[in-house]
């Protein structure tokens, strides 16, 4: 019996390290939070890369995603994972730097991961250290995003033209790292966009709170790896913030008006590289007028970046 199961258990380790946390999958979602008559349109959302150089399959798969042709591209943060993972970044989401896209950064955009007990994830919030690594090249990142087009939203409000109407948008630094600045952003969202959508790494109830009551429709985070480890059946086990395990990964409603969709990222830290039950994804977010369907979720692949274990 104890022979059984430690063989099992080498084998749910080999199979989260060696193959799943490199099974990319695309997560597709519509979501009904655009204004009535406006245009349906696309949002890729991109997060947690937590790129290595090394990291090829990845820098491949990801850019063909630009073959989704979105109309407008969200990246919520953890793109680096090492001081020349810049050139890398770059590489995977080269193609769709000439998409309309918005951005926010991470806390491992700032730092560099460190070497960390992987316990200490299931430990509560008020007995954990916060561990920094070495700073990472963030501002050299964010001046190739932009120079690209790329819309910076770190404490901005700011209205875009996507699919000739007009989306109004606003984000916040990471508030895991409690960098947030809500006040920053603070007062009533445009009424007149298309649609308004809020962006955070870290997605804290209290920061999903200032969006939902400044009217927005729809807020994108990251940040929980979905849980990273989840139990079939069960869910994640730990999200890594305040919100709820229920909410780790896909999209669910937060009050009355407002959906949140978080993604479940397509990293995880060099030291903790395993994944179960949660593949790592990017996700095509179909925006529809509201009242015109429910809620629809499914995974799906790209058409020419099929999931692959490489």
């Amino acid at each position: 019996m104890a022979v059984g199961t430690v063989a099992l258990g080498a084998a749910t380790l080999g199979y989260a390290v060696g193959v799943e946390r490199r099974r990319w999958t695309l997560r597709t979602a519509e979501l009904p939070v655009l204004a009535a008559g406006a245009k349906p349109f696309t949002i890729l959302h991109i997060s947690d890369l937590h790129m290595l150089p090394g990291h090829l399959s990845k820098q491949r798969w990801v850019a063909a995603l630009d073959e989704l042709e979105p109309d407008l591209v969200v990246n919520t943060g953890d793109n680096l994972s090492h001081h020349q993972a810049v050139p890398s970044v770059l590489r995977a989401l080269g193609p769709l730097l000439d998409r309309p896209g918005v951005f926010i950064f991470g806390s491992n955009d700032y730092y560099a991961p460190k070497p960390k007990n992987p316990a200490r994830y299931l430990m509560p919030k008020g007995k954990k250290k916060r561990i920094h690594g070495e700073h990472l090249p963030w501002r050299d990142l964010r001046a190739a995003f932009v120079e690209h087009g790329w819309n910076d939203l770190t404490h901005v409000r700011r209205t875009i033209e996507v699919a000739d109407q007009y989306v109004f948008t606003a984000g916040v630094d990471d508030a895991h790292l409690h960098r947030d600045r809500y006040a920053d952003i603070a007062g009533p969202a445009d009424t007149g966009a298309a649609v308004r959508i809020g962006v955070t790494h870290s997605p804290e109830p209290r920061v999903l709170d200032e969006f939902a009551g400044d009217g927005y429709d729809l807020v994108l985070a990251g940040h929980t790896h979905g849980g990273q480890l989840r139990v079939p059946g069960y869910g994640a086990l730990v999200t890594n913030c305040e919100l709820d395990r229920t909410r780790a990964r896909g999209a669910s409603r937060w009050g009355a008006q407002m959906w949140l969709h978080v993604s479940a990222g397509l990293g995880t830290s060099p030291y903790a590289p395993a994944r179960f039950a949660c593949p790592p994804e990017a996700s095509l977010l179909n925006l529809v007028p509201r009242g015109t369907t429910s809620a629809n979720h499914r995974n799906a692949s790209p058409r020419k970046a099929r999931n692959t274990v490489r």
